[in-house]
């Protein structure tokens, strides 16, 4: 299953999405799942494109504008599951999770947060499947 977060170019929910989907795809489902370079699929590179076209996708976007998904969808990736950031952050208010360069240890606990979200939902499309 293909897991792909935003750029995360600019903020920290961008870099606090990457690193979520690296500690899922790296330490927690790295048997199950591979995650792929949102620029190389917004500049359609041909090898990046043939990995999603028609392949199911889990996006993890940084802000509502939903660049993964999105971009995810125009290369004919089957987004089965989209999550945003900042749909998990009333549960953190006031805390400080670092900047678009480096997170702080809240964030680091936020992005293992996320990732356990997203490692559910591998286990439960997975199991949807058989």
């Amino acid at each position: 299953m293909k897991v792909i977060p935003c750029s995360g170019i600019g903020k920290v929910f961008g870099l606090l999405a990457r690193e979520a989907v690296l500690i899922t795809t790296q330490e927690k489902c790295p048997d199950q799942t591979e995650t792929l370079c949102l620029a190389h699929i917004v500049t359609e590179d041909d090898e990046v494109v043939e990995k999603i076209k028609g392949q199911n996708c889990i996006t993890m976007d940084g802000c509502p504008k939903y660049c993964s998904k999105k971009s995810v969808e125009a290369a004919g990736g089957v987004v089965v599951k989209s999550y945003k950031v900042p749909d998990f952050l009333k549960p953190h208010r006031g805390e400080q999770h670092g900047s678009a360069t480096a997170l702080t240890e809240d964030g680091w606990k936020f992005a293992e947060e996320l990732a356990d979200v997203l490692s559910k939902t591998v286990a439960e499309l997975q199991e949807e499947v058989k």
